[in-house]
């Protein structure tokens, strides 16, 4: 499966109902406006996308436009993703869902959101039932929540307004970590895929310290959780503290990820930027598709014989000889996955037309179409691996 992912904020603006434009009104985040016209343009983007073999598209439902007030659901929002996604199958793309991409209904976030037990089991209960039975025809797969793992750090950073302290960021890790495989057990009853989206580095310790080595097995156990609770119907929380759900164990059809960086421990200690003599993104980290092997690797060791999806690799750059270079070494080390017995089923960019990247605002660009929707270079590397 060759495809593209971006989610609603980022390629149709804030919802008018969402926690995040409160972030844009308090001026604390770029004005997302419209996004890049997504929900007008969606039908051309879909053409772009099959006319370059990127016959799938990961797409975000707006919850805060579907329910933007709690118990209210908008005719007018459902009819329109409807359409976007017949649209995307009358053009040969098949079309994954992700209900949750970080951002919330403001009525849902006023109430506590993930850190309150009554709003996963009620609200997003409910949310996921409605959402399989509205949309179950039409989607191609689920993806039901992105990067799981790092949720409970943006509720408490920018995006999520900065309510929540470190302590409510534990209790929201562990409850997102619920939501997300409660949702796919829910979805699979679709008869569609199911499929994880885990933002997961390249961990790579420099030294043969036993500090070290403990460290980097903790960072694994802690940004590894939800992997650990699809294989073994558990998982230990950040706190320590064990969580057991064995009901979700194997909730999900393929376990995905993104990938954009990796991390080096030393001395006992966390280096962010690895390999520190890396040029570094816009967003930090160090631009290294390396890692992407490291991932792959340690996946087939901890789920043996579970499909696989790269569900996000990109690289944020104004420079397109840099992002052709980039995703040419990725296919390679896929490729070479593959032939080692790995069995990896699909590769998603991110992201198809550069849009709204969130603190960043427009402008980093990640795409292999611009705005205005000339064609990069890059996307012929990716189209060249499609049509092969």
């Amino acid at each position: 499966m060759w495809g593209t992912g971006a989610s609603s904020t980022q390629c149709e603006g804030a919802a008018p109902e969402s926690d995040y434009i409160d972030r844009e009104r308090e001026g604390v985040v770029p004005v997302s406006g419209n996004g890049i016209d997504f929900s007008t343009r969606y039908a051309e983007d879909f053409a772009i996308y099959a006319s370059l073999g990127l016959n799938h598209h990961r797409l975000s439902i707006e919850w805060a436009r579907i329910e933007p007030e709690k118990g209210k659901r908008d005719p007018a929002a459902l009819e329109h993703y409807r359409n976007v996604l017949q649209a995307a199958h009358d053009t040969g793309v098949t079309p994954w869902i992700t209900l949750h991409h970080f951002t919330l209904p403001r009525w849902f976030a006023d109430e506590g959101g993930f850190i309150s037990d009554e709003n996963r089991t009620n609200y997003w209960t409910r949310h996921v039932d409605f959402m399989a039975e509205a949309f179950g025809d039409l989607a191609g797969g689920w993806k039901p929540v992105n990067e799981t793992n790092y949720y409970g750090m943006i509720a408490g950073g920018v995006l999520g307004g900065g309510k929540v302290d470190s302590a409510g960021q534990n209790i929201v890790d562990r409850q997102i970590q619920l939501a997300t495989c409660e949702a796919a057990a829910t979805l699979r009853q679709t008869g569609k895929p199911v499929a994880s989206i885990y933002g997961l580095s390249g961990l790579v310790a420099m030294d043969d310290k036993p500090e070290t080595i403990a460290l980097k097995e903790k960072f694994f156990r802690d940004h590894w959780e939800g992997v650990h609770l699809f294989r073994d119907g558990m998982f230990v929380d950040k706190t320590g503290e064990t969580v057991e759900r064995p009901d979700l164990q194997g909730c999900f059809d393929i376990i995905g990820f993104s990938y954009y960086g990796s991390f080096g421990f030393k001395d006992g200690g966390l280096l962010f930027r690895y390999p520190e003599d890396r040029p570094q993104s816009p967003l930090g980290y160090a631009i290294w598709a390396d890692g992407l092997d490291i991932v792959l690797n340690r996946l087939h060791e901890q789920v043996p014989g579970v499909p696989l999806m790269i569900s996000e690799y990109g690289i944020g750059t104004d420079d397109d000889e840099v992002r052709a270079a980039y995703i040419a070494r990725g296919l390679e080390i896929a490729n070479a996955a593959i032939a080692r017995g790995i069995d990896l089923r699909a590769f998603f960019h991110w992201t198809g037309v550069d849009n709204y990247e969130w603190t960043h605002g427009y402008d980093v660009k990640f795409g292999v179409i611009d705005a205005n929707r000339n064609i990069k270079p890059s996307a012929y590397v990716l189209q060249a691996e499609a049509l092969a």
